[in-house]
C-alpha cells in the first residue's frame, strides 16, 4: 500500500483534468499541493504575489479554454486573490483558487492565518467550497474546475484546511474522477432566431455588437457570415479579433456614430454595461430596436430596453441567424449606411495621422502604439494596462485573432498588463507576447519581469512611461501648484529591471527608434524590457479619438 498526502491528490485530479500549468505563491499549508503538481509534471509558476498569480492564470485559461488555476497560501495570501477573483467573474474569464485555511483544531481559537476565506471569496466567485476530508478532494476539485469554465466562466474558490492537505491515504482507496461528460451547446429557439433576423432584414442601420463572449465561445465563422451580408459591426475591446479587424464591415473607428446612427443593434456575447453607455440614449437611438444573445438568461434583465432576448451559445445563434438572413433582401442594402460609416472612420483615423506620425520628443503616445502596430506579427498576443494607454490602443492598435487582446476588462482594474502577457506566453509559447503598458501600471506587477524570466516565458514589455497616472495632466488639473508629487512619479530607469535579470533591456526617447527596438526585442529570444519615455500630455481629451 502506497500512502500519499492531500496535496498529491489535488495534483493528480488537475493532471486527470488536462491542467499542465498552473501559478501560485509557495506558502503553507499548500507547499504539499504545488509538490505533488511538480511530482504530476505540472508546470508550476511561482508568481511573486498572489494577485498577478490569478491574472497570470486568467488569461492562460482564458486563451486555452480551461480552467487557470492558483495556489495560494492561508490567510493574507489567499485574501491577496480576492481581486484577481472578483476581476475573472466581471471579466468573464476561468480561474480557480485552491487555498489553504487555518488547520480546523484551531479555527476559533486565533489560529496562525486564521480568516473566514470562503466569505472573503464568495462575492466575487460564481461557486465556493471547503474541502471537508482529505478523500473528498478529487471530487471537489473536479466540481470547481467545471463550475469555473461551465455556462459564463468566472472565478471558483475552494478552501483547504490544513490537516485535509497533510493526511495522508491509501492511493488505491482515493478514486480520480475521470473526464466530465460531453456537454451539448445551448441552441437557439428558431422562432427567436427568425424574429431576430426578421428586425435586421427590416432595418434601414443594423449593428452587430462584438463581446468577449463571442470570443469565448469562437464564433468567428457565424458572425464573419453575418456582417459579410453587409451588417457594420462594432467590437467591445476583448471583442476585438473574434472577425477580424481588417474586415470591411468593421466599423471600431466609427464607434459613436454607428451606436448613435443605428436604428436596430444586435449584441452578441457582450454587455449592455458601462462599456456600451447601457444601451440607452444619448449613445444610442432613443427608438433603437435591441436583441440580445448571452449564454446567461438573468443577462437579458439589464440596463437597456431589449426586445429579443436569445438564450444561446454565441456560435450556434450566430450561425443561425445567418442561415436565416442568407438570400433574403436586407432593406439597407443601397442605403449607404456602411458607407456613411467608412466615411466618418476614415475621417477619424485621419484626425490622429499626424500624431501617429509625430516625430516629437518627448514620444507622442499614438506613435508609439503605430510602432507597435507596425513591428509585431499578426499573430500576437498583446495585453494592454493604464488607462491612457487603453484608450489610445482602441483607436491604434488592431487584432486579427479571437482572444488575442487582453486588457484590465469590466472591471477596469489596473496591475493586469504584466502578468496577462505571462500568462498569455504559457498558454502559447508559439505566438509573441507583448505588454504595452504604463509606468504606474507597470509598476503594481513589475516583479514578475523576474517571474518570466525566471521561468523563460519571453515577454516583450513596452512602458510608456509619461511620469505618472495620466502623466502630470492629473498633478497639473486636480491638486494644488504647490503640491508634492501624487498623481506624478520619478523618472525611473525601469529598463534596468531586463539588466537585473540578464534580458534585453532598452530606453527609448526617439521616435524613429521605437520599431527597431521593438524588432530586436521580439527577435532577443529572452525576456525584453523597453522603457519608451513619453509625452504626459501626447494622448491630450482634446486630441484623442475614441471611436
Amino acid at each position: 500500500m502506497t500512502e500519499i498526502n492531500g496535496g498529491r491528490l489535488a495534483a493528480r485530479q488537475l493532471k486527470q483534468a488536462g491542467i499542465d500549468t498552473a501559478f501560485g505563491v509557495v506558502a503553507g499549508p499548500m507547499i504539499e499541493v504545488m509538490a505533488g503538481m511538480q511530482a504530476e509534471g505540472i508546470q508550476v509558476v511561482n508568481c511573486r504575489h498572489e494577485e498577478s498569480a490569478c491574472f497570470a492564470a486568467s488569461a492562460w485559461g482564458y486563451l486555452k479554454k480551461k480552467p487557470g488555476v492558483v495556489v495560494a497560501g492561508s490567510g493574507p495570501g489567499m485574501i491577496n486573490t480576492v481581486t484577481g477573483l472578483h476581476v475573472a467573474t466581471e471579466s468573464c474569464m476561468p480561474l480557480v483558487v485552491l487555498g489553504g485555511s487555518v488547520d480546523g483544531r484551531t479555527r476559533g481559537l486565533g489560529g496562525f492565518q486564521e480568516a473566514d476565506q470562503v466569505a472573503f471569496a464568495k462575492p466575487g466567485c460564481k461557486w465556493t467550497a471547503q474541502v471537508d476530508s482529505t478523500e473528498r478532494i478529487p471530487e471537489l476539485v473536479h466540481l470547481a474546475l467545471g463550475k469555473a469554465v461551465s455556462g459564463r466562466p468566472g472565478g471558483v474558490y475552494l478552501d483547504f484546511p490544513g490537516q485535509f492537505v497533510r493526511r495522508r491515504v491509501d492511493d488505491e482507496a482515493v478514486p480520480l474522477r475521470t473526464g466530465g461528460p460531453k456537454v451539448s451547446a445551448p441552441h437557439p429557439d428558431p422562432r427567436m432566431v427568425e424574429s431576430i433576423a426578421s428586425m435586421l432584414a427590416s432595418a434601414k442601420r443594423p449593428l452587430v455588437l462584438v463581446g468577449k463572449g463571442a470570443a469565448w465561445a469562437d464564433a468567428t465563422s457565424g458572425l464573419t457570415r453575418l456582417v459579410g451580408l453587409g451588417i457594420p459591426y462594432v467590437a467591445s475591446p476583448m471583442g476585438r479579433g473574434v472577425i477580424a479587424d481588417d474586415n470591411p464591415m468593421c466599423m471600431n473607428a466609427a464607434r459613436s456614430a454607428a451606436l448613435a446612427g443605428a436604428d436596430a443593434v444586435l449584441m452578441v456575447g457582450g454587455r449592455f454595461n458601462w462599456i456600451f453607455q447601457f444601451g440607452r440614449a444619448p449613445r444610442f437611438a432613443t427608438d433603437v430596436r435591441l436583441a440580445q444573445i448571452d449564454i446567461v438568461p438573468e443577462e437579458m434583465t439589464n440596463a437597456a430596453d431589449l426586445e429579443f432576448g436569445l438564450v444561446a451559445d454565441c456560435a450556434a445563434a450566430s450561425e443561425a441567424i445567418s442561415d436565416a438572413l442568407t438570400g433574403r433582401a436586407l432593406a439597407t442594402t443601397g442605403r449607404g449606411w456602411a458607407e456613411a460609416l467608412r466615411t466618418d472612420a476614415a475621417k477619424n483615423e485621419a484626425a490622429i495621422g499626424e500624431q501617429m506620425a509625430s516625430d516629437r520628443e518627448p514620444i507622442n503616445h499614438f506613435r508609439l502604439l503605430r510602432e507597435v502596430r507596425d513591428a509585431v506579427p499578426r499573430d500576437v498576443n498583446i495585453s494592454v494596462d493604464a488607462e491612457l494607454t487603453m484608450a489610445v490602443s482602441r483607436a491604434v492598435l488592431p487584432s486579427y485573432n479571437p482572444r488575442s487582446l487582453l486588457n484590465s476588462g469590466t472591471t477596469g482594474c489596473m496591475g493586469t498588463g504584466v502578468p496577462y502577457a505571462l500568462g498569455a506566453k504559457l498558454a502559447m509559447p508559439e505566438r509573441p507576447a507583448v505588454a504595452v503598458i504604463g509606468d504606474y501600471a507597470f509598476g503594481a506587477a513589475a516583479m514578475e519581469v523576474e517571474t518570466a524570466a525566471r521561468i523563460g516565458a519571453n515577454v516583450v514589455f513596452v512602458i510608456s512611461n509619461n511620469g505618472g497616472i495620466a502623466g502630470h495632466s492629473i498633478q497639473d488639473r486636480m491638486f494644488a501648484p504647490d503640491s508634492p508629487p501624487i498623481a506624478a512619479l520619478l523618472p525611473v530607469d525601469y529598463e534596468r529591471m531586463g539588466e537585473m535579470v540578464g534580458g534585453f533591456s532598452a530606453r527609448v526617447t526617439d521616435p524613429a527608434e521605437i520599431r527597431p527596438t521593438l524588432e530586436r526585442a521580439l527577435n532577443a529570444g529572452k525576456v525584453a524590457v523597453i522603457n519608451v519615455i513619453t509625452d504626459p500630455k501626447g494622448g491630450s481629451r482634446g486630441s484623442m479619438y475614441l471611436g
